[in-house]
Order: C-alpha cells, then sequence, then structure tokens
C-alpha cells in the first residue's frame, strides 16, 4: 500500500514539473525579443510594413523650403510672384503646362531630368500661368517611346491674384462657336476657386442663371453651355465677386453654328474659263465649312511640270448665312499671269480637313 502511493506521488510530481518547463520555454520564445543584452527590457513593436505606393498615388511634388516637399493633390492654390519648383519621379519623364508658355517660348520656364526624377522651375509665376500642370513616366521598347497613361499625375494650380480675379488672355473679344449637338464654353477661368462666378449679356443687360441642366461652371475651364441654341448669340462677359471686389472679364462673342461636320464642301471656278495667250486668270477654289475648323489646299495645273510661276493667295472669312447661323468661308486663288500655251487645261483644287478630302476640276480652254 505504502509502495502504491509514493510511486503515484512520484507520477505526479512529473507531471508538475513538465508543466512548469513547457510554460517557462513559451514565455521564454514569446518574450525573447523583449531583452536586450544587458538586462534590459524594451516595449514590443509591430513590424514595420514597406509603403509600396498605391496605384494612381501622385508622385508629383513641389519643392518646398528647407528642402521640405508637397505631394500636390487634383487642385493646389499659390502665390505668384514666388519660383515654382515642380518634380517628378522618374528617369524619363514628359511635362505638359499652360500651352501659352510653349507659344510664347517663355524663358521663365525650364525643364531638368536628373537620375532619379525630372524637375520644372516656373520663375515668377503670375495669374496668367494658372493651369492644368502633368507629368509622366515615358516608357520605351528600343528607339519606339510612349507616355505610361497609369503613370501620369497631374495638378491645376490656381495663382491667386486679387488684382487678376481672372486668367488675364491677350485677346480682347473670344468667339465661341455654339453648336446644337455639342456642349460650348466660354472660358472665363479664375485665379481663385473660391470666386462667386456669374454669365452676363452685354445687350440688352441680363444674368444668364446657371444650373445644371443647361449651363454649369467649372473654374478651371468656365461656363459649359451644355444645350447651346441660337437666342444665345450675342456679346457675354464674366463677372466675379471676391470679399465684396467684383471683376469684370474679356468680352465673348457667341455665334450659332449649324454647319454638318464631314469632308470638305469645295467649289472651284476659273475666271475667264476661256483666254487667250498673254490674259491673265484667276483660279478660285472656296470652301463652305465649320467655323474653326481650318482646311488646306493642294494645286495641280498645266504648267506645274515646265515651272511655270503662279501666284497663290488663301484667306477666310466668317459669314451669317441666315436664322443667325455662322459658316466659315476660306478660298485659295490661284493667278496665272500673261497666259502661254502650257497654261491650257485642267485646274485641279485637293481640299483636306480632319474629316476626309475633296477634289473638284475646272479647266481653262483658249479662244
Amino acid at each position: 500500500m505504502k509502495l502504491w502511493v509514493v510511486l503515484s506521488l512520484a507520477l505526479l510530481w512529473t507531471e508538475l514539473q513538465d508543466g512548469v518547463c513547457q510554460q517557462l520555454k513559451r514565455r521564454k520564445d514569446v518574450g525573447e525579443n523583449r531583452i536586450r543584452p544587458g538586462g534590459k527590457r524594451v516595449k514590443m513593436r509591430n513590424p514595420k510594413v514597406k509603403d509600396v505606393g498605391v496605384k494612381g498615388q501622385s508622385l508629383l511634388t513641389q519643392v518646398l523650403d528647407k528642402g521640405r516637399f508637397l505631394r500636390l493633390g487634383p487642385t493646389t492654390t499659390q502665390n505668384p510672384g514666388r519660383s515654382m519648383e515642380l518634380r517628378c519621379k522618374g528617369t524619363n519623364i514628359g511635362w505638359s503646362y499652360p500651352t501659352y508658355l510653349d507659344t510664347y517660348n517663355d524663358s521663365r520656364l525650364s525643364i531638368k531630368q536628373s537620375d532619379k526624377y525630372s524637375q520644372l522651375i516656373l520663375t515668377s509665376p503670375s495669374a496668367a500661368d494658372t493651369g492644368s500642370y502633368s507629368c509622366w513616366v515615358i516608357v520605351c521598347d528600343g528607339t519606339e517611346c510612349e507616355r505610361d497613361h497609369d503613370r501620369t499625375y497631374s495638378s491645376y494650380i490656381y495663382f491667386t491674384d486679387k488684382d487678376n480675379l481672372f486668367v488675364p488672355s491677350a485677346i480682347h473679344v473670344e468667339i465661341v462657336y455654339l453648336r446644337p449637338d455639342s456642349p460650348a464654353v466660354v472660358p472665363c477661368r479664375v485665379t481663385n476657386p473660391q470666386a462667386k462666378t456669374s454669365l452676363h449679356r452685354e445687350v440688352p443687360p441680363e444674368e444668364i442663371p446657371a444650373n445644371r441642366t443647361l449651363m454649369t461652371y467649372d473654374p478651371t475651364k468656365g461656363f459649359v453651355l451644355l444645350s447651346p441654341r441660337s437666342d444665345l448669340q450675342g456679346v457675354f462677359y464674366c463677372k466675379a465677386v471676391t470679399k465684396g471686389n467684383p471683376q469684370i472679364s474679356t468680352k465673348y462673342q457667341l455665334l450659332y453654328v449649324e454647319v454638318p461636320s464631314g469632308p470638305p464642301f469645295v467649289s472651284l471656278e476659273a475666271v475667264p474659263n476661256s483666254a487667250s495667250g498673254g490674259d491673265n486668270v484667276n483660279v478660285t477654289c472656296t470652301v463652305l465649312g465649320e467655323p474653326e475648323v481650318d482646311v488646306s489646299f493642294t494645286w495641280s495645273y498645266p504648267g506645274q511640270g515646265h515651272h511655270r510661276p503662279v501666284h497663290i493667295q488663301t484667306s477666310w472669312r466668317l459669314v451669317n448665312r441666315g436664322m443667325g447661323h455662322t459658316t466659315r468661308v476660306t478660298q485659295s486663288v490661284m493667278t496665272v499671269e500673261d497666259m502661254e500655251t502650257i497654261d491650257f487645261g485642267n485646274y485641279v483644287c485637293k481640299v483636306k480637313n480632319p474629316q476626309g478630302e475633296t477634289i473638284v476640276t475646272t479647266r481653262v480652254v483658249s479662244k
């Protein structure tokens, strides 16, 4: 009996010892990173997850004072006069910015590419520099390069100027074409997105109310006429107010257009079409089309292969064609002086626009 009791106590003691050892081992495993050499205890920290970036996250940044950087969002407000430096990460970067900086070859703008980023610097920015600034990664395969649209970053930057609430324009009166099948924009952009802006007709004087179905306002574009009508023709201007100070924009001439899109509508006429040697002949190629659509002319004529000298003059004008509709008339006139035998024959005018081309022919004969 005593022997059985002794064996039972021995087994119980062994199990208790094993349990204590296991607990101590588990505690050591969990807390082994809490003890530094020297016995100092430190606080546990979760492992830091590396920021791998989010698709679409902007890599377009502005360099601030003392080496600080600001990652730009969809819109940014800046003060004019102070130089602006933008950076975009990458070894091959493309940029876009307000087009007039290229039009006037503005020396205030410079772009430099380094090993890790591209740098755009604009010195002494003004209200006129308000607009969209974008950068993108250029991907090349051999000699062929293209823009990576998944890595394109853009910010619309306002250069707020209390003396210029509207982005200045070099044109005193701008023409806006109204079409029944597409929206039109009155481009009175502001330099302060908080300005209260309205559209006004000059004669008769009235304010055109903005609403979501007929007209909306976008400070980066201007007033968007969603369903243009012929009764909106006339001279208009925009008014902006901030802190009780109103300002007036440039004027806008709104013209209603109803010319179908398509290849050029062309006519060709020679005056006279029957001539004698020594006469002068004018061959006129006339195109009717949309007011803002450019066309190009290519001529073929009998004396061309003989290097016969001719004079060609091209011009265009806007005309009203009833019901308030406006059409662009473009003419190219070829003049042949002192007609010779090689000048008689077919005169061909080929006209191109973005929708196609049209070829017309007329014949000049000898009397």
